[in-house]
């Protein structure tokens, strides 16, 4: 199968998540780990949907907060697969803040991750697509 067969559905997740007390810092914003931690999530049910084997999370890259995410925002999240190789993927994470109450939206956190297709014994194991082949990340850059 090429990349140009997957189908985008398979390559992507989309969600949202509301902000409450116990998810932030003693700012009143979104505790940083806990940005990680959905940002994470994400990256992960992304590349699951893509190889349709079990993955694990081997490396993040670039990941930027770029505004504070206060409590009772919500935060929209959108995980794409951008880059498959022979057992890894890179998945690009953005998560977009909107004020209920305004409307306004910011882009509030990114970055990338690195994921990798494993067998039964937690090793590196060829992603069963056979893609190997860059795609989207021009897109996305």
């Amino acid at each position: 199968m090429e990349c140009s067969d997957i189908p985008t559905g398979a390559t992507n997740c989309l969600f949202a998540e509301m902000i409450f007390p116990e998810q932030a810092n003693h700012y009143g914003t979104l505790y940083g780990a806990k940005g990680l931690e959905m940002m994470g999530r994400a990256a992960f049910v992304a590349a699951s949907r893509f190889a349709r084997q079990p993955v694990v999370m081997a490396a993040t890259d670039s990941v930027r907060f770029r505004k504070p995410v206060p409590i009772g925002s919500l935060l929209e999240f959108t995980a794409v697969v951008t880059r498959c190789g022979h057992a890894s993927m890179t998945v690009l994470v953005e998560a977009t803040m909107e004020n209920l109450t305004s409307g306004r939206r910011h882009q509030a956190m990114t970055g990338r991750f690195e994921m990798v297709a494993v067998n039964e014994h937690g090793r590196p194991a060829p992603l069963q697509n056979n893609c190997h082949v860059e795609i989207l990340e021009e897109t996305h850059s």
